[in-house]
């Protein structure tokens, strides 16, 4: 349970937004909150996605990430986190990112699930497959509300501002590719990840705790302990796997690309500012 106090949810969400929509960062909530737990990370998150919902936004899919074993070791955690995925989200294959739309982006590579029918907790990876509509390949947009270091204590961000933040998911680019599951091994497709036509990393879907089917599981069986959405992954929900690339920094003019082989291809361009 939540050990913070409904107030300090709400204030916490409240400074998200706020610094979200005017492309700022704010200061560490793990200072503000030593004792903060991953409870209360949720709950924030929780709170921050229902001020945009009362905006107007529309739930479309979720995020999972610290999928692979470097990121868990850095930030000293053995599980994954996840975020919630809006409509506004969401941009097309080659789509050209307004400048200024964030704060600093960085990109990854990832394999995205497009749901035919619900999914519940405790899923195996066969149920995980029976429940795809396709996957596609993607790209998944990070951007932080949060400072990334404080200045004053040299601090950095950890798994509790992360989540906060909804995981620090800020879109998606979604390729046009529709690829039945049973036709690819997802632990052996990969990318060649290009900015400015240059190779800045490479990856395979084994990076994403050895399936990325297996993290879509593991993301049903957190919705159930949250209870998100009811406790469920829907039909036509977008779910994002995790990376199995580091993130890329995506400076004005970037031009991002990822060659996922027969699998597809997505690529997405920064405006120059």
């Amino acid at each position: 349970m939540p050990g913070l106090t409904a107030v300090e949810i709400e204030s916490a969400a409240a400074d998200l937004r706020a610094a979200e929509r005017e492309r700022r960062q704010i200061g560490l909530l793990s200072l503000r909150h030593p004792d903060m737990a991953l409870d209360d990370a949720y709950a924030i998150q929780r709170a921050l996605t229902a001020r945009k919902l009362a905006e107007g936004r529309r739930i479309i899919g979720w995020k999972i990430g610290l999928t692979s074993k470097a990121m868990q070791d850095a930030l000293q955690i053995d599980i994954p986190d996840s975020g919630m995925m809006l409509d506004d989200m969401l941009f097309a294959d080659g789509a050209v990112i307004p400048a200024g739309r964030f704060i600093a982006p960085r990109v990854e590579a990832e394999i995205a699930f497009v749901m035919r029918r619900d999914l519940g907790g405790n899923a195996t990876r066969d149920e995980v497959a029976a429940a795809t509509d396709y996957a596609a390949p993607a790209l998944e947009i990070l951007d932080t509300r949060i400072l990334r270091r404080d200045p004053q204590s040299g601090r950095t961000r950890n798994i509790m501002d992360t989540v906060a933040d909804n995981a620090a998911c800020a879109g998606i680019v979604a390729g046009k590719a529709r690829n039945r599951l049973a036709d690819f091994d997802l632990r052996r497709a990969g990318a060649i990840v290009f900015r400015n036509g240059e190779v800045e990393e490479t990856g395979l879907g084994a990076g994403v705790l050895n399936d990325p089917a297996l993290a879509v599981a593991w993301l049903a069986a957190r919705m159930e302990q949250y209870n998100d959405a009811d406790g469920k992954i829907r039909a036509g929900d977008i779910v994002l796997s995790g990376s199995f690339i580091r993130p890329i920094e995506c400076p004005p003019g970037s031009k991002i690309t990822a060659d996922f082989g027969d699998f597809g291809s997505v690529s997405c361009e920064f405006a120059p500012a």
